[in-house]
């Protein structure tokens, strides 16, 4: 395969797998919204909705910090929810109507790397742990820049690196120390394809946006049991779903065994479980 149908089949994997993961999303979006709660306030507070904005949220899931800022929209405002996955638009346009949301949000399946929206249409964008994830990253901040209109301002989330984040990093760790999974290829998206401070600020910069800032939130993920936790990132992670769908009985306690001992650190004594983690925000004005 040359370069692009190698992209473009990593798209289409992509897509599917998100698809997939998307019940496990409606299913935890509360507890994982609990402890993602500070990043999405760093974002809201960063883009400063006000009545009668325009904001649009790419790769939104189940879209949980679009509709904060959603919630400061009106009168006239709105909120255009987007994401890749059929599946994860539906459970944001049902947490809309939870919320009493419906007449102000917009919920629709869109592509971050080709944005179907009119130039200088939007006043901010939104895009919490999506970029890094995408094959073409620096078309998608190109894309978000020529939807905002001048002045209009973007916030974002990307990981920091897997020394900070050991819940997200232990599971695909482990799998390639255990010969479960080829390690990903260099330069492939994933949780980490943007953990450099300088980098995301050079691809922000690339991008033709100005004022960019680059901060840090400390997160805690709380779990009661080791199970629990292993729960979380298997119902969330699109990759370790499958690989851990693959595996045999006896491999499947391998990787597990090892996932706990990642983990044990952060084990109490209660046997309840709090990993730490840590994520860059950044926000920058077209």
């Amino acid at each position: 395969m040359g370069l692009e149908e190698d992209v473009a089949a990593f798209r289409v994997t992509s897509r599917e797998r998100w698809e997939q993961a998307s019940a496990g999303w409606s299913a935890r979006r509360r507890a994982f919204q609990e402890a993602a709660l500070p990043v999405s306030a760093w974002m809201v507070d960063a883009i400063a909705p006000q009545p009668g904005q325009t904001v649009l949220e790419l790769a939104a899931g189940p879209g949980d910090t679009g509709l904060m800022a959603a919630q400061l929209l009106r009168p006239g405002g709105k909120l255009i929810s987007t994401d890749g996955a059929e599946a994860m638009v539906t459970i944001a346009r049902e947490r809309a109507g939870e919320l009493g949301l419906m007449d102000i949000v917009d919920a629709k399946a869109m592509e971050a790397e080709w944005i179907d929206l009119e130039t200088a249409t939007v006043d901010a964008v939104l895009c919490r742990w999506g970029y890094m994830l995408l094959a073409d990253p620096e078309t998608a901040l190109r894309e978000t820049r020529r939807v905002l209109r001048p002045g209009g301002r973007l916030a974002l989330a990307v990981w920091d690196t897997r020394a900070v984040n050991p819940l997200l990093a232990a599971p695909g760790e482990v799998a390639v120390e255990l010969g479960l999974a080829p390690a990903p290829p260099p330069g492939q998206p994933g949780p980490f394809a943007l953990a450099d401070r300088e980098e995301l600020i050079d691809i922000v910069a690339t991008a033709g946006f100005q004022d960019i800032e680059v901060d840090t939130v400390d997160l805690h993920f709380d779990f009661k049991t080791a199970d629990a936790a292993w729960d979380h990132q298997r119902d969330l992670s699109p990759t370790l779903a499958v690989v851990a769908a693959g595996l045999s009985p006896a491999d499947h306690y391998r990787l597990r065994d090892a996932f706990d001992e990642r983990l044990a650190p952060f084990v109490k004594d209660d046997g309840s479980v709090s990993v730490p983690g840590r994520t860059f925000v950044a926000a920058a004005v077209a």
